[in-house]
């Protein structure tokens, strides 16, 4: 199973589809649904190569089922559900491509092992087509159950209870919209007879209708019908109806959601969804049941209707979802940017703009904390744009220690107006990517991590190379990438998955990254591996510490002995210390081993010509490459009586 997640996301990440070369030049596959209580519904089966076989639940989605409610004139899906048996059997088991795309349905199967198979119910007599969801589009019947015909349904002899009733019979929840021509008209139709229905009927065929079908129906008035939607998201045994393991009720069973391909841009459209503020963050649990619904991330990329990008799987492992609940920030380039909005009421579920004049850098320090990201860094009204007749919060007094904005104390009344341009806009730090290597004595050295809700987690990237190295190497101000290579774990610890996608630019990795059982881990190197060395002066009448800071003005009395000592941290055993002078009118180098990090450069007397700069450079040879680094600049100055210069001491000595 893990082998076959890892080819789904190679496939998402380059949109390759395969070929089944072993398939045979027959007809199309045949599918079949038994055991249920028509022709309509039961158990998946398809004749593939000759032999029919059940079809196992991974990767199966809306779209394979409307497409086999459709090849088999069944008309739209009404519940979608999984079976299972104690032990594993031969199934037809869906590509992984086949999730994206279905140009070729006899050629998404493969032969698999599995213990979960896919039970399919379709409406059989009525169909929502050209809509935005399987609960929208222009209806049409099956009057006739012998001649299979489709009859459309003039807009005349549909009522509202008879809406109910369809709305009923597919699944969905009561009828929104009840309108001709909203989704197409329709050339030459069949038309049904006027129905009759009570609304409490549970067929559109169980209802009285006229003795005869109509013979025409004027122009633009064939039935348009939209359903109110009954899948939802739910977030349960959390402090709040906003934080908790996230849930799915989906074509009529309900199953937690699985963290593998979890990106933090689907928990946002499903905080957003929930009316929920902003996603906080996203931590992995543990399921008791291994049905589970996977959302594909490249379908939620692609901006497409949410519903469609859910998939079925088995999988032990869910996840919990936190939503900031009662603040947002809107229109930001990340969950920690943007225009702020607040519930200040949850009994009525609005968000109020906030004016800038009444959000001040205690209050920032408090929303940024709320939402998961570090301090406030710009506060500034109309940085992510103005509104339009909005509502207005009152003005927050927060200490600045508060965990929640609405645990600080307010006016008590909102205001009524607020100057344009000055609508609220905060950008929090840490909204940016965050990224670490651990494991080395070097935090340019070592395995790649990213930070992911406040835990700090192993990356698995796509096709590892130097050049995403340079990446990270860049982004983490380690200089250039000099090796990348990859680690194979059998950790049980999740991963971030990190695709192709991710590398493109402007893309937020917090956004594209997603919860993987860990399969490998990204080793890398960079150039600036080693920190600066430190370099420092003392002679025989007295001592002078060079900081950091301090370049030039240093003086030794001419004649005195003096030693330049050049140290590093202790990161790795071994390298040596190259002494390097320049003045006006010469240069040269002196290296000596590194003992205990450091080496001392003897001078027996000081000398005008030794006035000029100096640095250390440690080398070190590690990890099969050449590393090295250089100290500040010296500047040494000798004074004493004026005496003509003497040939130059080197240094050690020499």
């Amino acid at each position: 199973m893990e082998h076959l997640k890892l080819l789904l996301l190679l496939l998402w990440s380059s949109g390759v589809h395969l070929e089944d070369r072993n398939q045979t030049a027959e007809a199309d596959d045949e599918f079949r649904l038994v055991g249920g209580s028509s022709g309509c519904s039961g158990g998946v089966e398809l004749k593939h190569l000759g032999e029919w076989r059940l079809v196992g639940d991974d990767f199966w989605n809306l779209k394979l089922s409307t497409a086999v409610c459709e090849r088999l004139d069944c008309g739209s899906v009404v519940s979608m559900k999984r079976t299972s048996e104690s032990s594993s059997r031969s199934v037809w088991s869906v590509k992984p491509e086949c999730s994206k795309s279905l140009s070729d349905l006899k050629n998404c199967f493969r032969s698999f092992d599995a213990s979960s198979f896919i039970h399919l119910s379709c409406s059989d007599s009525v169909r929502l087509l050209n809509g935005s969801s399987r609960c929208s589009g222009r209806l049409q019947v099956k009057t006739n159950p012998s001649d299979q015909i489709w009859s459309s349904v003039c807009e005349a002899d549909l009522d509202l209870q008879d809406a109910q009733v369809v709305c009923r019979e597919l699944g969905c929840g009561a009828p929104s919209v009840l309108q001709g021509a909203l989704y197409g008209d329709v050339q030459t139709p069949r038309w049904s007879p006027e129905f009759q229905c009570g609304g409490h009927e549970s067929a559109l065929l169980d209802c009285r209708s006229s003795g005869s079908a109509r013979s025409s129906c004027s122009p633009g008035k064939a039935a348009g019908l939209t359903c109110s939607e009954v899948d939802e998201f739910r977030l349960v045994g959390g402090a709040s109806r906003c934080a908790g393991r996230l849930e799915l009720k989906y074509l009529g069973e309900q199953r937690p959601v699985m963290n593998d391909f979890f990106t933090l841009e689907t928990a946002a459209l499903i905080c957003e969804h929930l009316n929920c503020g902003s996603a906080v963050s996203v931590d992995p649990t543990d399921a008791s049941d291994r049905s589970v619904f996977g959302i594909n991330p490249d379908c939620v990329r692609s901006q497409s209707n949410l519903w469609n990008c859910v998939e079925s799987w088995s999988n032990p492992r869910t996840l919990k979802l936190t939503c900031s609940d009662s603040v947002r920030l809107l229109n930001g380039s990340s969950h920690c940017s943007g225009r702020l909005q607040v519930k200040t009421n949850p009994s009525d579920q609005t968000w109020s703009s906030v004016c800038e004049a009444d959000l001040d850098l205690q209050d920032a320090q408090v929303v940024c904390r709320e939402l998961g990201c570090g301090a406030p860094s710009v506060l500034q009204g109309a940085l992510y744009g103005d509104v339009q007749m909005p509502r207005w919060s009152p003005e927050f007094q927060c200490g600045g220690h508060e965990s929640a904005l609405l645990d600080c104390r307010r006016s008590g009344s909102a205001r009524s107006s607020c100057s344009p341009g000055k609508a609220a806009g905060l950008t929090c730090s840490g909204s940016g990517d965050e990224f670490r290597l651990v494991g080395e004595n070097s935090r340019c050295a070592g395995s790649l991590q990213i930070r992911s809700s406040g835990v700090w987690r192993p990356t698995h990237i796509i096709d590892w190379s130097l050049e995403k190295a340079a990446f990270f190497c860049s982004h983490l101000h380690c200089g250039s990438a000099v090796s990348a290579d990859e680690t194979h774990s059998v950790s049980s610890t999740l991963s971030m998955m990190i695709t192709d996608d991710c590398f493109q630019s402007g893309s937020d990795f917090q956004k594209c990254s997603f919860f993987s059982d860990g399969y490998t881990g990204n080793n890398l190197i960079c150039s600036d591996l080693l920190l600066r060395p430190a370099i420092s002066v003392s002679s025989s009448s007295f001592m002078l510490v060079v900081s950091e800071a301090q370049q030039r003005g240093l003086q030794v009395i001419r004649g005195s002995t003096f030693t330049i000592s050049c140290s590093i941290q202790p990161q790795y055993p071994g390298g040596s210390f190259q002494l390097s002078f320049t003045s006006s009118n010469t240069s040269y180098n002196s290296t000596q081993p590194a003992v205990n990090h450091s080496a001392h450069f003897l001078f027996p007397a000081a000398e005008p010509a030794h006035r000029g700069n100096y640095s250390c450079v440690y080398h070190l040879h590690d990890f099969g490459y050449n590393f090295s680094s250089e100290s500040r600049l010296l500047s040494l100055s000798v004074f004493g009586p004026q005496e003509e210069d003497q040939q130059t001491s080197r240094p050690g000595g020499q």
